[in-house]
């Protein structure tokens, strides 16, 4: 093999199956970032995004309709009183009901599109689709301002998905790749968890010294050429990633340290071990954690998966409030649980729907809670059948910008695209949005 070879499929072949794409260059990012103006000091440090993909239903969430009959409840027509009084949800959420103090829920959300991709972008930019530019969704406009540039200088990748990328919408846009997602892979519920290209089910931490020892041994160009910038910057990426595989931030994916109790508080399914990780993610600085939550698309029985998949977002979400509380994280965290639209209203019974709900991008719900946010409140209405927004519309631009506000980010700030143009990190602040399409910042919950 010669030296150019080995360059190429030795050192940097053993650094690749080290980690993932994503964390390699996060890890291996020594190259100096543009300037941009860091963010202010905001009462919120990060986000635990639960994304439900494929959009779950207002009426049978968070926004229950008992008045509007077997046609738009079905089986879910007796909503429960919360710990909040005047405020009701789905008779599917006990443990959240028990704890409305600590979030808000949104219930004037709207953008009216009801396609997936559109409807993603929608959400997770906070622009609406079309034109020449592709915007970077919230997560990696998080990492952009509160990552490297924003002085974060954890070994743990700024912006993390559970358990796999989102899909449906580019979350780096135009912005460079490296503020893409790290996406975990693997399954949380398992011991142990694979974490992709940082923990192997398959190789002991024995076999790995093992094999950092040997790759010492064989980096002759380090220490023949101690100097080279390319040697230098592949020995800090190779250290790097040793630290994330045996140091302190590897450790946040050792779900086993926790307590038996606190596991199965969160259910041993992989959602709700997704939001244990995301707690032991946010506790280790991480500014954005998503947590990818798929099933949500029911055009067809609906109800049985609802079955299912109720309990589950229960016992999850009730349990990251109360761990992230008792951890003193809450007040520094945002918790955003929704999905990129909601459900029709009327259930479709007829075949070949069999009881499915279809999307609805009119009128649809999200919870908030933490990082500033006010519990213990609703904003927004829909009408007698959940159909329309008829009080505080909240647009996309609306609730992500009032995240940027919580964060501490400059919604004005400016962002610079390939062909060196700058826009604004938020259309609300750039007068991009007619007065018509937007609510305002949520500021009777901030």
């Amino acid at each position: 093999m010669t030296r150019r070879q080995f360059m190429t499929y030795g050192l940097g072949g053993a650094a690749g199956l080290l980690l993932a794409d994503g964390v390699i260059a996060w890890a291996g990012s020594t190259q100096p970032v543009p300037a941009v103006a860091p963010a202010r000091r905001g009462k919120a440090k990060s986000v635990i995004q639960v994304w439900l993909w494929g959009g779950p239903s207002h009426l049978d969430t968070f926004d229950p309709k008992p008045g509007a009959g077997h046609d738009y409840c079905g089986p879910y027509g007796k909503p429960i009183a919360t710990n909040v009084a005047g405020i009701e949800i789905c008779q599917m959420l006990p443990l959240l009901a028990a704890m409305a103090d600590k979030y808000a829920l949104l219930r004037g959300m709207t953008h009216g599109n009801n396609g997936h991709e559109t409807a993603a972008y929608l959400v997770q930019a906070g622009r609406k689709p079309g034109g020449s530019l592709v915007y970077p969704g919230i997560g990696a406009i998080v990492s952009y301002f509160k990552g490297v540039n924003g002085g974060y200088r954890g070994l743990l990748p700024p912006y993390i998905t559970v358990t796999k990328p989102q899909g449906r919408f580019s979350e780096a846009g135009f912005l460079p790749s490296k503020y893409k997602p790290f996406s975990t892979g693997g399954d949380p519920a398992k011991d142990p968890f694979a974490v992709e290209g940082i923990v192997s089910e398959h190789v002991t931490a024995a076999r790995q010294q093992d094999r950092r020892a040997l790759l010492g041994e064989l980096d002759r160009f380090g220490k023949e050429l101690p100097d080279d910038p390319l040697v230098k910057n592949l020995g800090e990426c190779r250290d790097q990633a040793y630290a994330m595989i045996f140091g302190e931030a590897g450790r946040a994916f050792v779900l086993s340290e926790e307590k038996r109790e606190r596991r199965d508080r969160y259910g041993r399914t992989t959602f709700g071990q997704s939001c244990l990780l995301a707690r032991r993610l946010v506790a280790q600085g991480v500014p954005f954690v998503t947590i990818n939550h798929g099933g949500w698309d029911t055009h067809k029985q609906h109800f049985q998966t609802m079955g299912s998949k109720l309990p589950e977002l229960d016992k999850g979400v009730s349990a990251l409030l109360q761990d992230l509380a008792e951890h003193g994280l809450l007040d520094s965290t945002i918790v955003w649980v929704g999905g990129e639209f909601g459900r029709t209203p009327k259930i479709q019974w007829e075949e070949p729907w069999n009881g499915g709900r279809g999307h609805y991008g009119k009128a649809f719900s999200a919870l908030v809670a933490g990082g500033g946010f006010r519990g213990g409140t609703v904003v927004g209405k829909t009408d007698e059948r959940g159909e329309t927004v008829v009080e505080r519309p909240i647009y996309p631009w609306d609730l992500l910008a009032s995240f940027y506000a919580l964060l501490g980010i400059d919604a004005a700030a400016k962002l610079t695209t390939p062909q060196g143009e700058t826009v604004a990190v938020s259309p609300l602040a750039a007068n991009e949005i007619p007065a018509g399409e937007t609510g305002g910042l949520l500021k009777e919950i901030m």
